[in-house]
């Protein structure tokens, strides 16, 4: 018997299908250069899901539906909100990608991977846990090596997908294992199962590792990183920034509500796990991203770096520390979208990604220059954007959870990105074309990347200003898995 509880559940889920279907019917009766405007069919429509789910689909008190497999509750509405949101800018700045903006194919790919990433967000037993996982993936390895006539991006879907194939089934093993051990796939019973047990702590944490290598591939934490690089620079750029946000947020999602939920138990094993790999994560990362002169590789590596800062709130098995990783995605998906986006459009007119190519941008397009000092300095920790705050709110966390070692590796580490990013904008405030001709060479913005690009900068500026209603959400978010 389906109630309206379980249709609620699901609305977005059945909206995004919808959209879906509509651009496959549409998409053979346009002709090639009118389907650039699937993109804002793609990009209007989840805007029309995001907004009919607040009004119809909002959650009330926590409760499993479809037989226990899926939670509705806050926690994953909001994940849900942020994967679509994600994808609607993602459509808007593939509308003008020379190789992908007029294929059908890729947005309705993009639209399967949110579905899949909404389901991971909900998702309360490990069956559907993993093919959440999966539904998510595929579509992304596909539209990394979506260029076929672009080596570096058939190279970056191969290896995408290799290395995705490989920690997927080591996560699988990990579940079989804990269903074997606990009799349930029920994230909600295996912790009562796993304490009434008695399996002994290495056993138990050994399957713990085995699941979090799956995870830490989905964030990109070292040891589990080493794609990132190589995808990012070798994807269509909107699908790297895709990529490397709402891809990775899904994955601390699921990290969340697996952890918290399922192995309390092992808490002071998994927290110590977590702060080792965040300081280890925050390090590579940033040292790796030090000597990079191509700027998609740059974000590429910085991003992994940002997956150890988030880690840090992972630390404390509390609501703050919950909250303050949920607030934390929203600031760097705000954020590195913009970079990525700024990326792309200048990438667009000028066919250029090194970091000295940005020489003279400030006189090409100041308002551009402008966006990306804000994406930057969001991403380096400066106020007043959201990536002070959001570091703040971690930072405080690792305090409080009695990790003031990781904090001050953390701020450390802070100052070592916020060089490469300030480095960044050397060339694009200080140095000139060759000829001094800038005003001969503008760069341009089209009608999607510019709405893009402001409501990117917006959302920056306001989650670092006005930061209480965003944190309260994330709150509301984190107090479900508790």
């Amino acid at each position: 018997m389906y109630t309206s509880t379980m249709w609620r559940a699901i609305l977005p889920e059945i909206l995004i299908l919808v959209l879906g279907v509509a651009i496959l019917v549409l998409e053979p009766f346009m002709n090639e250069d009118r389907r650039r405007n699937l993109g804002w069919l793609t990009a209007g429509g989840l805007a029309a899901t995001i907004l009919i789910s607040l009004l119809f689909g909002f959650p009330g008190s926590p409760v499993a539906v479809f037989g226990g497999t899926l939670r509705f509750d806050f926690l994953g509405f909001f994940f849900k909100m942020l994967f679509m949101f994600s994808a609607a800018v993602t459509a808007l700045l593939l509308m003008d990608h020379e190789q992908v903006g007029k294929r059908g194919e890729a947005y309705l790919l993009l639209l399967a991977s949110t579905l899949g990433m909404n389901l991971m967000a909900c998702s309360s037993d490990l069956v559907l846990l993993y093919l959440s996982v999966e539904t998510a993936s595929i579509p992304l390895y596909i539209l990394a090596g979506f260029m076929l006539s672009d080596d570096r991006s058939t190279e970056a879907g191969f290896k995408y997908l290799l290395f995705g194939a490989m920690t997927s089934a080591v996560m699988l093993y990990g579940f079989s294992l804990l269903f074997g051990i606990a009799g349930s796939t029920d994230l909600y019973k295996l912790a009562g199962l796993i304490s009434a047990g008695s399996n002994s702590l290495a056993v138990m944490l050994g399957i713990v590792f085995l699941i979090l290598v799956g995870i830490g591939f989905k964030i990109s934490a070292v040891p589990f990183h080493f794609w990132a690089p190589d995808v990012y620079h070798g994807s269509p750029t909107p699908i790297a920034g895709f990529l490397s946000t709402a891809s990775k947020a899904a994955g601390f999602a699921v990290l969340l509500r697996l952890f918290f939920i399922a192995f309390p138990s092992l808490s002071d094993s998994w927290t110590m796990t977590f702060a080792v790999l965040a300081a280890v994560t925050m390090t590579v990362g940033n040292l790796l991203t030090l000597p990079q002169t191509n700027i998609k590789r740059l974000l590429a590596y910085s991003s992994i770096a940002h997956a150890g800062y988030a880690l840090i709130g992972a630390v404390s098995l509390s609501a703050l520390g919950a909250a303050s990783v949920v607030f934390y995605l929203v600031a760097y998906i705000l954020t590195n979208l913009l970079a990525f986006g700024i990326v792309m459009a200048y990438s667009r007119v000028t066919g250029l990604e090194d970091i000295r190519d940005y020489a003279g941008l400030s006189r090409r397009n100041p308002g551009l220059a402008l966006m990306m000092l804000a994406a930057f300095l969001s991403l380096g920790g400066m106020p007043p954007f959201g990536g002070f705050v959001a570091k703040i709110f971690v930072f405080a966390v690792g305090i409080q959870a009695g990790y003031v070692w990781l904090v001050v590796v953390g701020i450390i580490n802070s100052i070592i990105g916020l060089y490469y990013y300030l480095n960044v904008m050397k060339y694009v405030y200080l140095y000139r074309l060759p000829g001094e001709d800038e005003d001969k060479h503008p760069v341009a913005l089209t009608r999607p990347y510019a709405l893009a690009l402001v409501v990117l900068l917006v959302g920056v500026v306001l989650v670092g200003t006005i930061f209480a209603p965003w944190f309260d959400w994330s709150n509301m978010a984190a107090l479900n898995l508790f």
